[in-house]
């Protein structure tokens, strides 16, 4: 097992040092095995990873995967100990990380053990509470995110599942003992409003949760709830000045070093705080949205890092929230305040281009050119104006050049989305 540490941080280490990518490593491995880093600390990979702290009265967990894969982790987990799970730590309660502690919390109960306390910043609750409410749309969002992949293997009227609702929360630090060892808690903002990392300052480690996760920060996600991606750059500032020798995130692979571990943090800081600076020097100028979402990018020496591909969110994404966060939801378009309906306004534009024929034929071409932004808009406005058929496999077909074009899971996910719709209304109305 311990092999399997030395493996992960060998493709990290050679990653981070400019090396490329070693022949069959991945930067997300997801594949259950169990990383033994000593002195009682492990990881499982997974989606998300579970951090391991053991000591002679049990178990503590750092997050608990999702309630797909926590099965898997379990038996990992079983293979290194069989001590019963007494506290598990939840880094913020997004599905994946909170989506497994039933399965733990039962098996402690069939080991004759007490239940785990389980340890949450104050917000995660209500987070819980918000995901009940809003279960059905919760649902659908995912299912469009992650491509209709069952991560959750939740049916797609469903969501929610049986919480483990926390039985202590902090504010802003706590300070504990996690596995009988000093731990400190950190709340920073930043994927999440309800975000903790972990210091472990005897081991000198920081177990960071979503705060690096070998992929552009997840601070835009056009559908989910808003992030915070200065007071992100803020939190890893401050991991970085406890000059952690080992960093173990929740995705993506272990970092060891003291200098490759600053190097990380400051990339993606620098990153998030570039865009944010961009963002507002434009908004104080006066600019609308499109014109900053057009000019706003990542600094090029940035641009290449293994840990910053925009393969699941992307810069453009994260330049709407800072918009949103700082400016509202209106973008600075005086037509966009209350628009006309879109059928409305799709029916005018196509009477004005001699129907949606014409439409539809200049979308197909703009396609075939690259020009997809451009060829989206007109093959919306050309199936609003005309609901036929032939103009929804025409649809789809735009889209799916779209999606093909695209590099980031959740721009993919919404085009492949949008074209199966129109694909599936084309079959259905022939």
């Amino acid at each position: 097992m311990a092999d399997v540490a030395e493996q992960l941080l060998e493709w990290s280490s050679q990653l981070v040092d400019g090396g490329g990518a070693p022949a069959g490593s991945t930067t997300q491995p997801m594949d259950a095995r169990l990383a033994d880093f000593g002195d009682g600390l492990a990881l499982v990979a997974s989606f998300s990873h579970v951090v391991v702290l053991r000591s002679r009265d049990g178990l503590t967990l750092v997050d608990t995967s999702s309630e797909a894969m926590a099965g898997g982790v379990q038996a990992s987990l079983r293979r290194w100990s069989p001590q019963p799970v007494d506290t598990i730590v939840y880094t913020h309660g997004h599905m994946d990380h909170v989506g497994g502690a039933r399965r733990f919390a039962e098996e402690a109960r069939t080991m004759g053990a007490k239940a785990p306390r389980v340890i949450a910043h104050d917000a995660v609750a209500g987070r819980f509470s918000r995901y009940e409410e809003t279960d059905g749309f919760n649902a659908r969002i995912n299912a469009r995110q992650f491509g209709r992949i069952a991560l959750m293997q939740a049916a797609p009227e469903r969501w929610s599942i049986d919480w483990v609702w926390p039985t202590e929360t902090y504010a802003e630090r706590l300070e504990m003992e996690l596995a009988g060892r000093p731990a400190v808690l950190h709340h920073d903002r930043g994927e999440t409003d309800d975000h903790t990392w972990v210091w472990l300052p005897e081991r000198k480690t920081i177990l960071g949760g979503d705060f690096i996760t070998w992929v552009f920060p997840n601070a835009g996600n056009p559908q989910k709830v808003q992030r915070y991606p200065a007071e992100w750059a803020r939190a890893l500032h401050a991991m970085a000045a406890l000059s952690p020798e080992l960093y173990l995130p929740a995705h993506g692979l272990p970092i060891e070093g003291r200098d490759r571990i600053a190097r990380v943090l400051s990339d993606v800081a620098r990153a998030l705080e570039s865009l944010v600076d961009q963002t507002l020097a434009l908004m104080n100028a006066g600019a609308p949205l499109d014109e900053i979402l057009h000019s706003v990018a990542v600094p090029r020496d940035l641009a290449d890092r293994p840990y910053l591909q925009a393969t699941y969110d992307e810069p453009e994404f994260v330049v709407r929230n800072i918009w949103r966060l700082y400016g509202g939801w209106w973008d600075g378009d005086a037509a966009n305040l209350k628009p006309a309906p879109a059928a409305k306004l799709a029916a005018e534009i196509a009477s004005l281009t001699g129907g949606a024929g014409p439409l539809m034929d200049r979308a197909l071409l703009l396609s075939q050119s690259g020009e997809h932004r451009l060829a989206c808009h007109l093959a919306d406005f050309a199936v609003r104006a005309e609901e036929t058929p032939e103009r929804h496999a025409q649809r789809a077909e735009v889209y799916r050049a779209r999606r093909d074009d695209e590099r980031s899971l959740m721009a993919i996910g919404v085009f492949r989305d949008a074209a199966e719709e129109s694909a599936a209304r084309a079959r259905a109305e022939a």
